[in-house]
């Protein structure tokens, strides 16, 4: 009988300590926001935990809510890091990512930037000024200029350099304007103007 006691005095001190019996609540959520993330391999560390790959948002936007499978105990030390980006991420900025558990954790926020490159080309038989577009960026390109460079653009994302104005008394045609931008700098874009 006495034992039986002890037992039931050991199980309600375990349950009241619950840490100290090697047991962890695991209740809260470790979570927050993410812009910037087009592609997979975007992965995070919370403490130098397990690995937690964030998935690529299906709308395309680059903004994605993300939350640690494994939760957290109430009390607990966290430390959020990102281990790896994907490989068209220049660099993340981490916010409000360490600290300790009271509540619910959902205001980490990681905003990551893009690689850009450089998009221009080749303009031949200019003999008064041209205005170019890709999107919003508005480059106007002088009379005799037999080059052009328009804004640098993110990885990944389209450009379509086309003709806002015609320069006066000539028709220009654009080729190779239209693509979807790589590693490497685009320079092969080429306006020809007539007569």
């Amino acid at each position: 009988m006495k034992s039986s006691y002890l037992r039931a005095s050991a199980a309600l001190a375990c349950a009241v300590v619950l840490t100290a019996c090697g047991g962890d609540d695991g209740q809260l959520l470790l979570s927050g926001t993410i812009s910037g993330v087009t592609k997979p391999g975007m992965i995070l560390t919370n403490n130098g935990g397990s690995d937690f790959e964030v998935p690529v948002p299906a709308n395309g936007t680059g903004l994605t809510r993300f939350i640690f499978p494994n939760r957290i105990s109430s009390d607990d030390k966290y430390d959020v890091r990102v281990k790896s980006t994907p490989t068209n991420v220049q660099e993340c900025k981490l916010f409000q990512n360490t600290g300790r558990a009271g509540f619910d954790v959902t205001t980490i926020e990681i905003v990551c930037t893009f690689k850009t490159q450089a998009l221009g080309g080749t303009v031949s038989n200019l003999k008064n000024d041209l205005i170019l577009v890709n999107g919003s960026d508005r480059v106007i390109v002088p009379a005799g200029a037999t080059a052009f460079t328009m804004a640098r653009v993110a990885q990944d994302a389209p450009y379509g350099v086309s003709i806002l104005a015609n320069p006066a008394g000539q028709s220009c045609t654009v080729a190779n304007g239209v693509g979807t931008m790589g590693p490497a700098d685009v320079n092969n874009v080429t306006v020809t103007c007539a007569p």
